[in-house]
């Protein structure tokens, strides 16, 4: 059966998930037309198709297997959107059944993202923290199905402001501290995070501590739990 290529830093969209006075989280996730473009261009345009049912909260995307002579399918369930209810339902239940198929699959080993409040435009809106900053995955390295290595730009002030793993952008600053690496605030005390040693020996960098703990420092997840 076939096998899909790895997505782009091109193909790759940042949402912002959280915002608070510190900062804001940010997902990735990619769109249909990436997934219709990479179907076409792996199966051929001919050679998959979709079909949605329950009033579009569900899809199945078959691709015809010339090997068996019959068409293989794969379905998922979509949730509805903001805006126009019916075609986001029947967008997001197609792009979840293409992860069933491996398009963009890479997207769920994402580190936590948090982008420090110092590196957006933060106002409030009607009593809580928002930006119309947009963000940008600018360089991203994926081995074995897994993300190694992602670097995002703020669009609106052209900055780098989150770095992970081994990136062009680290190296081209090695000479300056990278704000990710050396200065991560917990989104909800707003104290910096420091690594920390874990009971087998190995140390925990601050973006591992967060998605470890559900976004907040280790002393925040502590005083949730007592």
């Amino acid at each position: 059966m076939c096998k899909f290529r790895d997505l782009t830093a091109e193909e790759i969209d940042c949402r912002v998930a959280t915002c608070n006075e510190n900062g804001v989280s940010l997902l990735l996730y990619k769109d249909a037309r990436c997934d219709m473009n990479i179907l076409d261009e792996t199966v051929g345009s001919m050679n998959w198709q979709r079909r949605h049912t329950r009033d579009n909260a569900n899809c199945i995307v078959e691709i015809w297997d010339d090997a068996k002579k019959q068409w293989i399918a794969k379905e998922d369930t979509g949730t509805e959107s903001y805006t126009e209810k019916e075609k986001g339902q029947a967008s997001d239940s197609f792009k979840r059944a293409c992860f069933n198929w491996g398009i963009g699959r890479e997207l769920y080993t994402a580190p936590f993202i948090w982008v420090n409040g110092s590196d957006c435009n933060m106002r409030q809106f009607n009593g809580k923290w928002t930006t119309n900053d947009k963000f940008k995955v600018v360089e991203i390295t994926i081995d074995e199905k897994r993300i190694t290595a992602l670097s995002i730009k703020n669009t609106k002030t052209g900055k780098i402001v989150y770095t992970f793993g081994n990136t062009k952008a680290k190296k081209a600053n090695s000479d300056k501290p990278i704000v990710q690496d050396s200065e991560v605030k917990c989104p909800k005390c707003g104290k910096v995070m420091k690594p920390i040693k874990k009971t087998d020996g190995k140390t925990a960098m601050p973006a591992d501590i967060l998605k470890g703990c559900g976004g907040v420092c280790y002393d925040c997840y502590q005083k949730a739990k007592s």
